[in-house]
């Protein structure tokens, strides 16, 4: 049953399942007594953070003493955003391991794991040795220590603010309007931190209006997944009410930010990525002369993003989708940002880790000092058609591929670097699709880019007909 369980919440770069049935405190023992030996080792420390689901304190506890059976030291530093603990991995130079099930639903929890200066762990990197070490400790084959590490806790909330207002100065602001939406997620107690005065720096200019700042594990107002437009609607229609700027909104756990702009209208996660990275290669360019700006976007980004790169004096660095791996691109190139289509932005300023909340002050930093409106700034960012994501289920995952092969090889170039894509140039447009299997479940996911609605709608609906075809 260790095995069968373990398989099914180990996932490719964390932990997820159901409280009740899947991450059990068992199971969650082990894994913190097979982080301890495989990643923290006897006598040296680690971070434990957890997010507001009511399950997350004792499976943090359960974590914990699997770790200090080995003889870890733990410093708890409790409820946290996940951005909150890379800082504090990256500042202290420490493994670490969050609770949290970001946007999944209130009956699912999960753990992120990181090494020290916030540095990934997948599959292929450590997790599947600690996935097999946690189970030795759960069939009995291995027995828990006799060591009992050090245990203590600490509040890294004030230092967390700090460090990121002084990577984004917004004292030259103009004065903003700004709609959160911390869907009673982890933003509820990093924006007022951040924003609020609560660490004693006044940002005279910015005001917030908050939408669900309550933490509430049970998420009673709507699920904590801004990928999902449904999500979006309150903070939408608040933005237009309160006639804001711009509003933000953020998943469970406080790593994503999705943007809407003074319209109400949902900005494309490529076109944030573009944005910010425009900002990050002047930065670098200004403060650190350097010469080589490497910046990294993922397959399934806008062709706007590399465009952006380009003309602000960057050299774009295409990857596959994948956290761990795009945290581990960002170290070997020495990348001042990477940016994902999933609102996942890292900062090389940040320990290559992904920051939310540093995106938003980057995004709120450019609309402060410009005298224009956001919908008039995120044309030169957003330059194309985008489809999204769109996921499909099939019971085949590799005949569905070869169907769209078959149909499109023909009309453009094929690359392989993460599921098929194909990219084309017709007559001055231009096109491109990617379709990708999931690592975890039967879906095929779908993302075309065109250089008109149409064209892209036309794709769109050709692609998606093949592979729903069964």
């Amino acid at each position: 049953m260790s095995s069968s369980i373990l398989s099914t919440v180990v996932k490719s770069y964390d932990v997820r399942g159901l409280v009740e049935s899947e991450l059990i405190p068992e199971v969650v023992k082990a894994l913190g007594a097979a982080f301890a030996e495989v990643v923290v080792g006897h006598g040296q420390t680690m971070i434990l953070g957890h997010d507001m689901r009511a399950s997350s304190p004792d499976l943090a506890h359960a974590f914990c003493e699997g770790a200090r059976s080995h003889g870890s030291n733990v410093t708890s530093i409790g409820l946290c955003s996940t951005d909150m603990l890379y800082y504090a991995s990256g500042i202290r130079g420490v493994p670490a391991v969050m609770f949290t099930a970001s946007h999944n639903p209130a009956d699912y929890n999960g753990i992120k794991f990181c090494r020290e200066g916030a540095r990934g762990i997948s599959l292929e990197t450590g997790l599947a040795e600690i996935r097999d070490k946690a189970d030795q400790y759960i069939s009995g084959k291995v027995d828990y220590g006799n060591a009992e590490g050090k245990f203590i806790e600490e509040s890294v909330l004030h230092d967390y603010a700090s460090f990121l207002r002084g990577l984004v100065p917004l004292d030259s602001s103009r004065p903003l309007r700004v709609v959160v939406d911390a869907a009673n997620g982890m933003a509820g107690l990093t924006v007022p931190a951040i924003f609020q005065n609560s660490v004693g720096l006044p940002i005279k200019n910015v005001e917030i209006v908050p939408l669900y700042f309550e933490l509430d594990g049970s998420f009673p107002n709507h699920e904590p997944n801004p990928l999902e437009p449904k999500n979006l609607v309150d903070l939408r229609k608040a933005v237009l009410a309160n006639k804001a700027d711009i509003g933000l909104a953020f998943d469970g756990d406080a790593d994503r930010c999705f943007v809407v702009d003074d319209n109400g209208n949902p900005v494309s996660p490529s076109a944030i990525a573009g944005m910010v990275a425009k900002r990050e290669i002047q930065r670098a360019r200004v403060f650190e002369n350097a010469g080589d700006v490497r910046v990294i976007h993922n397959l399934i980004c806008s062709r706007a993003v590399a465009e952006v790169i380009s003309e602000s004096g960057g050299f774009p660095i295409r990857t596959p989708v994948g956290h761990s791996l795009i945290k581990q691109t960002m170290n070997e190139s020495g990348a001042v940002f990477g940016g994902e289509h999933s609102a996942h932005y890292y900062f090389k300023s940040f320990w290559g880790a992904d920051n939310g909340m540093l995106a938003a002050l980057h995004v709120l930093a450019e609309l402060g000092q410009s005298n224009s409106l956001l919908s008039d700034l995120v044309p030169q960012f957003s330059r194309y058609s985008e489809s999204g994501e769109i996921n499909s289920t099939v019971s085949d995952q590799a005949a569905s591929i070869q169907a769209v092969r078959d149909a499109f090889e023909s009309r453009g170039e094929l690359d392989f670097m993460d599921g098929l894509t194909v990219t084309a140039e017709e007559g001055g447009d231009f096109w491109w699709l990617n379709v990708r299997g999931s690592n975890t479940e039967p879906l095929l996911r779908l993302n075309v880019e065109a250089s008109s609605p149409d064209l892209m709608e036309r794709l769109r609906e050709e692609a998606l007909s093949l592979i729903r075809k069964e």
